[in-house]
């Protein structure tokens, strides 16, 4: 057996698989013998089928399957005893035709090869690093939020924006009478709910046996489930709902905010974690920080990323591979669109080049325990989105568990614990110029 790679140019190439009848006949033998011994044929018993017979029979067949393996791996053991650096995956030659009949078997493969690339990390690369301010509106909202997360609900005297209002309501007339006939039902309405329509502020103010008119459509954006659900009927009668309805209240209740005692801190922070509001507010300061540093990193990423391209600058790719290998291996690409969506893809294609390099000379290596603090991290920022700061260990463990399970997951964890680590060395290698900004600041980064 015999495999050459000729270029072509610096980027692309063809390699050439030939094969002699030594190379795979002993495997073609063998498995004609393994078929005789599994599959019997007409008036012969298991394993005593003559060989004449079984080539006659499956020889081409199995000639084809021998040759197609013995060549699949020659040309992948070749890419790998000699460090090719490929690009999509190698194309057989179309015009090649293969006659069974002959002995010796010449295959060709088009290759695209990856660029040389040279990334040297130094300090002489600067990289900002925008480090977000923690203000004091963004404190009280933060504070805001969990006295009412551990508040309660409780009577209240008058309807407010929090309350939730118990009552009958009855479908009217355009008269303002009560339709005779009409919708009529208990039901629980949400100022909160309805805080983005007018509709609540008719609410406000109003006590305990007092009346509220209201429009059940406006009010739920004419979202014909809500309204399903507001008056206890069906979503297809609920469609033609446009009336005014009248609420006759029977009951309010209202969220009282959490008082901030060491109950209340314990809850949010964990047993003991602050004792006094002081401690409260700073930890708020630091908990906030924590979730801005998140942002603050993934500016980095994107600031290091077209740092790095700039420096490696322009770079010589198998342009016409590419195009012909997106053509072959994806149905949605055409000939006809293959241009626009290559041009689409090209700048990932070149930063996922880079990056590998990056990421070889910095030594980046994945482990397990990589794995399960990226698993253990996604845990807690999920049970954060739900206000749950202060969350048991063991629940964390558990979900990072099933997280590490999934195959899905799993993958999106490998991806993250890469970059991680890849761009935490990028930070440790060149020159950083951190800046201080506010959130509107930093927002505006993205907008340019």
């Amino acid at each position: 057996m015999n495999v050459t790679l000729e270029k072509n140019g610096n980027v692309s190439g063809v390699i050439t698989v030939s094969l002699e009848e030594k190379d795979y006949q002993e495997k073609v033998n063998k498995d004609l013998k393994a078929i005789g011994q599994k599959h019997p044929l007409d008036g012969f018993r298991p394993g005593k089928v003559p060989a004449g017979l079984l080539k006659k029979k499956f020889g081409k067949q199995v000639l084809a399957d021998v040759i197609n393996r013995e060549t699949i791996d020659a040309l992948f053991k070749y890419i790998e005893d000699q460090k090719l650096s490929i690009l999509g995956e190698p194309l057989a030659v179309e015009t090649q035709e293969v006659d069974f009949d002959k002995k010796d078997f010449t295959f060709q493969f088009e290759v695209g090869l990856a660029p040389e690339i040279n990334v040297e990390l130094n300090k002489d690369i600067t990289i900002p690093y925008y480090k977000i301010k923690v203000d004091d509106d963004m404190v009280k909202r933060q504070d805001e939020a969990f006295t009412r997360r551990f508040g309660s609900q409780v009577p209240g005297e008058e309807v407010d924006a929090t309350a939730l209002v118990k009552g009958s309501v009855a479908e009217l007339n355009e008269d303002g009478s009560v339709k005779e006939g009409g919708i009529s039902t208990n039901t629980i309405v949400s100022m909160e709910y309805l805080g983005g329509s007018e509709e609540n502020k008719k609410f406000f103010g109003k006590k305990v046996g007092e009346k509220v008119v209201f429009n059940p459509s406006v009010a739920a954006n004419n979202n014909a489930a809500e309204v399903a659900s507001m008056l206890n009927i069906e979503k297809a009668e609920a469609e033609n709902v446009k009336a005014n309805f009248e609420m006759t209240i029977s009951e309010i209740i209202v969220l009282k905010l959490a008082e901030k005692n060491q109950e209340y801190f314990d809850n949010v922070f964990g047993k003991d974690v602050v004792k006094d509001e002081a401690e409260y507010t700073e930890k708020l300061r630091e908990m906030i920080a924590t979730q801005l540093m998140l942002d603050s990193n993934y500016r980095f990423t994107i600031d290091a990323q077209e740092a790095l391209m700039a420096k490696v600058g322009e770079m010589e790719l198998p342009v016409e591979f590419l195009k012909k290998w997106l053509v072959r291996t994806n149905e949605k690409i055409t000939d006809e669109n293959v241009n626009e969506e290559f041009e689409k893809m090209l700048p990932a294609a070149k930063w996922q080049l880079v990056k590998e390099q990056v990421a070889k000379n910095c030594g980046v290596k994945v482990d397990d325990e990589d794995l399960k603090r990226e698993a253990k991290m996604l845990a807690a920022q999920q049970f954060a989105q739900y206000g749950m700061t202060n969350v048991p260990e063991e629940y964390i463990e558990k979900y990072a568990e099933d997280f590490l399970k999934n195959k899905e997951y799993r993958q999106r964890l490998i991806e993250k614990a890469v970059d991680n680590k890849l761009f935490a060395a990028v930070k440790e290698a060149v020159n950083i110029e951190e800046k201080e900004v506010s959130v509107e600041e930093f927002n505006n980064l993205f907008k340019a």
